[in-house]
């Protein structure tokens, strides 16, 4: 997961924004599948 993801991410968590946690949630299954992503790192 990259790092700007992390950080959005543990931001979201804290300010339990759930709008923000569910969008980066998406951004980040969109990124993990997307064709030009070669590794499957977790």
């Amino acid at each position: 997961m990259p790092q700007w993801l992390c950080n959005q991410l543990t931001r979201a968590f804290r300010k339990k924004d759930r709008r923000q946690i569910k969008l980066l949630n998406e951004c980040w299954f969109f990124y993990r599948n997307s064709p030009g992503e070669k590794s499957n790192v977790r």
